[in-house]
């Protein structure tokens, strides 16, 4: 159950194939972007900061959308002041993204950062929007091993779509060129970590091999869907802030993350 005046906005970005690298839309992204059209249909806004001339944000209008608004800004400008700014003014009361951009930096930071400054609960792993009713949502939140657990969130806040939520229309290529790219002209804010930064291919990190020892099918199965034991350990609860992050500086010097 939805309210008719549901205001949403969807936050996109210029994705990269990962194979070719060829830009394209991201495919989280667009799943945030067929959530969205599941919930508000044509009343949807989707929202990017960046190049309007860029060609692959049309892959997004191919997807239905009749309009995509785009906050002009050059590559080195900083999204985060810009979609703040916006989005205040904007009366959005869900707000759609990506957990991770597919170029640029890649951090997975800017709907932290923007809740942050908004001041609007966060949610991670968005698999489902259930109901929206009296100010409050009811989510699924996707768990590792294909779990769920639901969610009571109050409006407005942001989310961050997983890869369990519904996978993205094909984009066609009529309704890509007959969509208007709206290019908003705003004040550039520089990204002042962009200045002296150098990009490079991130590198996954090696994972240990688990060894199996089982000799039927039964057995191999139930040993790859276990939850994996924790070897050690401590939970906290209802600890001062200053012990809270003693322990977690104290973790973070075991595993060898700092020095």
């Amino acid at each position: 159950m939805l309210p008719d005046n549901l205001n949403i906005i969807t936050l996109v970005s210029i994705g990269a194939h990962p194979t070719s690298g060829r830009a394209r839309r991201a495919e989280q992204d667009a799943r945030a972007v067929e959530l969205g059209l599941r919930l508000a249909g044509d009343k949807l806004q989707v929202l990017h900061a960046g190049n309007p001339a860029d060609e692959a944000l049309r892959a997004y209008l191919g997807m239905g959308l009749s309009e995509l608004t785009v906050l002009e800004q050059p590559s080195h400008g900083d999204a985060l002041p810009l979609l703040n700014s916006y989005l205040k003014d904007a009366g959005a009361q869900l707000v759609l993204t990506g957990s991770q951009a597919e170029t640029g930096e890649g951090s997975g930071m800017l709907p932290f950062l923007l809740a942050e400054q908004l001041g609007w609960p966060l949610v991670v792993g968005l698999a489902e929007v259930e109901k929206i009713e009296n100010g409050m949502a009811q989510v699924l939140q996707a768990l590792p091993r294909g779990q769920r657990r639901r969610l009571k969130v109050r409006l407005p806040f942001i989310a961050c779509v997983d890869n369990a939520a519904p996978t993205a229309r094909q984009s066609a290529f009529g309704p890509a060129r007959r969509g208007q790219l709206q290019a908003c002209e705003v004040a550039v804010v520089d990204d002042s970590l962009l200045v002296d930064a150098h990009f490079q291919p991130a590198r996954p990190r090696p994972k240990r091999l688990k060894v199996i020892k089982a000799k039927t099918g039964a057995e191999r199965m139930k040993a790859a869907t276990a939850k994996a034991a924790g070897g050690g350990g401590q939970v906290l609860k209802d600890v001062s802030p200053q012990a809270g992050a003693e322990a977690i500086f104290k973790l973070l010097v075991e595993e060898g993350m700092l020095r």
